[in-house]
């Protein structure tokens, strides 16, 4: 058990409660590494840092876990653990989160604690990305750890065919009202932005991003979205290739003249 080496991070920075959770989660399963951003770094998806340094730090050391700050993006958190940090030792799981708030449907692209789950999968090394449908800063934690921990445990037993990215998201709320685990798809739900413009004290116009979420695919039980709200825990495969394969004949038939 404590041979495996087991690497953290997430996009809500280095001390955030879920990282916490996540932490008490991993040390279960072996030793514990953690890369995380200095300061929360949500909606940052694949982005990384190309022309500015970075800068890390470690600020906690225990037996079986070392946490490090890194001034970057979760992206580069990943890249600096596996190319820099780890870069002579084999890292078994990938671990990124607990986020605080869903990244379902379409917010999977814009999230940065998915952007560093996929980046882990490039590495050979099976990837998951955890978040918990709640936003509130006291979040209770508590079904998270249980079901995340059950998750961790099932692909560590029964090991997949690499690469392997899974994109978990757990229902806010009691341990005891989770009806269980749906394997899904993501649905097609969209954010429709707002922006709303105001004035600051000096006088200057600002915008100030608002919106709301739209999903019409309410009754489609294969999706991520419809096994959240019937309080089941979702579990999707995901994927770098980014490839339409439903119109590769259409567009094959417009282009290859």
């Amino acid at each position: 058990m404590n041979e495996r080496l087991i690497f953290l991070t997430n996009d809500d920075g280095f001390d955030s409660r879920g990282m916490e959770a996540l932490i008490d989660i991993a040390r279960r399963f072996g030793r514990v590494v953690v890369v995380a951003p200095e300061r929360p770094q949500s909606g940052m998806s694949h982005a990384f840092t190309m022309l500015s340094p970075l800068f890390i730090r470690k600020v906690r050391e225990e037996e079986g876990l070392e946490v490090y700050a890194l001034s970057g993006t979760p992206v580069d958190c990943v890249k600096v653990a596996f190319d820099y940090l780890l870069r002579e030792r084999k890292v078994d799981l990938v671990l990124s989160g607990i986020n605080h708030g869903s990244n379902s449907a379409v917010a999977l692209l814009y999230s940065g604690t998915m952007g560093a789950a996929i980046e882990g999968s490039f590495y050979d090394c099976p990837s998951i990305g955890l978040s918990l449908t709640d936003h509130r800063p006291d979040a209770d934690f508590t079904a998270a750890r249980i079901w995340g921990e059950r998750i961790v445990r099932d692909v560590l037993e029964h090991p997949a065919p690499l690469p392997l990215c899974l994109n978990v998201n757990i229902p806010a709320g009691a341990p005891e009202t989770i009806r269980g685990i749906r394997v899904c798809r993501q649905a097609q739900g969209l954010w429709r932005e707002q922006f709303v413009c105001r004035q600051d004290p000096h006088g200057r116009d600002y915008l100030w991003l608002t919106g709301e979420f739209v999903n019409d695919e309410h009754g489609a039980e294969e999706t991520d979205e419809w096994a959240l709200t019937h309080g089941y825990v979702s579990v999707q495969p995901v994927q770098a290739d980014q490839t339409d394969y439903r119109r590769m004949e259409e567009m094959r038939r417009l282009f290859d003249r």
